[in-house]
């Protein structure tokens, strides 16, 4: 998180609030997790899986081992997601690719042609999605540093006016808007530092104080939806869409999902309004904060509005929108901007986290083990709505649990190649694009609990929400966002939208 962005405070209370919400110390517990998931591994890649699979060589029983491995360490949490991708990275390079282990690559010198290459690995952190969000924190690190994001934070709120309800409407819609360009965690931590002041001046009998402190979760998890760099399981489905020929471009994505997600904050403001009546008759902010004109600052100004102008219309001036990404880090580094100091302040877990994926998804196709999967489990036998479906409420409910990108990353590269392989069957409901843009959506709409997401939890740690409240407008959020989500994705799909 920048150290340098407005509501890092809030951050380092939410650290510290997860430290005392802590029971006694969980390193048995952690270890007992550890142990399973690497014993199951262990398990499953002695096996001799090649006899009840067709064709499974022990290449891709490795890699199975390794998947099934990653599955239990990001469901169980034994460690940090993104140190599990770390992993991950290095035991498929180590065990399955051609530049593994000379006792390894002996071993499998039978299935040579299956190994996945060493290079296809290791661009996996370098690959153009990880630049794309390392432009998005780029440009996040400009705006703080600039008083670009307090500007925009004034000038957007102050048209909502002072009544009630419509500041909590001018909340949700600029805490989305926010979190479309920057991190969600980030947008959160801002956005309650603005409000705390408001909080403490409401009457402490009323509800306003709940729907407020939750308008800024939630509407940081929702807005996330609206651009590929909003939150990390949209680029996720967009590589791989990519991979099987679905070119969903900046502009194109943002068509869509942003009419999405506006409708669904407005649908949270009436549940708020609903659930947790105001009794203050008029609500004044105070945000300050100017904005810097020196000459830097007014290039970061014209750099911003560049290069949110070129991810919009990416399909129109030919540039690729990862290409776009690199304009803000060259154009803020050149002027000094962005300094040696701010990279280490770049969320490079999260980029981990994603670059794990990625791996795991190379290995899985450059193994054949996808292939052998698919032929082993009669897909095309399935009706298609359960398939579209009950990937997106699998989705769902784990991303209430596991950390959204590592919800993504197991299940995207699962669906994008079992997706290719009945692409005709799932034509009526929009093809394999529904199946996983409905994945990103129903990662996106994980947060029943202070655990579901980071701008849950730092809302949970002002202590201003219950977690029933939490619970109740997260399920409420999540079976209306699935329901029109599937129902937009469907319509549009059927009608060749995506191409």
């Amino acid at each position: 998180m920048f150290k340098i962005f407005p509501g890092y405070a809030l951050v380092e209370k939410y650290h510290n609030w997860k430290k005392a919400h802590r029971t006694e110390d969980k390193t048995l517990s952690r270890a007992i997790r550890l142990i399973f998931a690497v014993v199951a591994a262990v398990v499953l890649w002695c096996l001799p899986v090649e006899n009840w699979i067709d064709g499974m060589t022990i290449i891709q029983k490795r890699t199975l081992a390794i998947f099934l491995f990653a599955i239990l360490m990001w469901l169980f949490e034994a460690v940090p997601a993104w140190t599990t991708s770390v992993l991950v990275v290095v035991l498929l390079l180590f065990t399955t690719s051609n530049s593994s282990l000379v006792f390894f690559e002996n071993a499998a010198a039978d299935v040579l042609g299956t190994q996945t290459s060493y290079k296809s690995l290791l661009h996996c952190f370098a690959d153009p999605i990880i630049m794309l969000f390392i432009g998005g924190f780029v440009l996040a690190i400009a705006a703080s540093k600039t008083g670009l994001d307090l500007y925009l934070a004034r000038v957007m709120l102050k048209p909502f006016g002072k009544n009630p309800k419509f500041v909590l409407l001018g909340f949700l819609m600029v805490t989305g808007v926010f979190s479309m360009f920057l991190s969600n965690t980030a947008t959160a931590a801002m956005m309650l530092t603005f409000l705390g002041p408001v909080l403490k001046a409401l009457p402490a009998d009323g509800k306003g104080k709940t729907a407020l402190a939750l308008a800024i979760p939630i509407a940081a998890n929702v807005g996330g939806m609206g651009t590929p760099i909003g939150t990390p399981p949209n680029a996720i489905a967009l590589k791989y869409m990519s991979e099987i020929g679905i070119e969903i471009g900046f502009g194109q994505w943002m068509a869509f999902m942003i009419p999405f997600t506006i409708l669904l904050l407005v649908i949270a403001w009436v549940m708020l309004l609903k659930l947790f009546p105001f009794k203050a008759k008029e609500i004044t902010l105070n945000i300050e904060g100017e904005l810097k004109k020196d000459w830097r600052s007014i290039v970061v100004y014209i750099t911003f509005i560049c290069t949110v102008l070129l991810w919009v219309l990416d399909k129109k001036t030919g540039v690729n929108a990862n290409v776009v990404a690199m304009l803000p880090v060259g154009v803020c580094a050149i002027i000094g901007v962005l300094t040696k100091r701010d990279l280490e302040e770049i969320s490079w877990s999260v980029l981990w986290m994603v670059a794990g994926g990625f791996a795991l998804g190379v290995a899985l196709q450059e193994t054949g083990l996808a292939k052998t999967l698919i032929a082993a489990i009669p897909f095309d036998q399935w009706q298609p709505m359960i398939m579209v479906v009950g990937s997106g409420l699998i989705c769902y409910a784990m991303a209430n649990f596991i950390s959204h990108t590592a919800t993504a990353n197991l299940l995207v590269p699962i669906l994008a190649l079992v997706g290719a392989s009945i692409s005709t069957i799932l034509a009526p409901l929009g093809g394999v694009s529904t199946l996983l843009v409905g994945v990103a959506i129903g990662s996106s709409l994980g947060m029943v609990l202070p655990i579901s997401t980071p701008p849950n939890a730092i809302a949970a740690s002002t202590g201003m929400i219950e977690q029933k409240d939490m619970v109740k407008t997260g399920l409420i959020m999540g079976i209306v966002g699935l329901v029109l989500g599937y129902g937009m994705l469907i319509v549009l799909g059927s009608t060749g939208f995506f191409g």
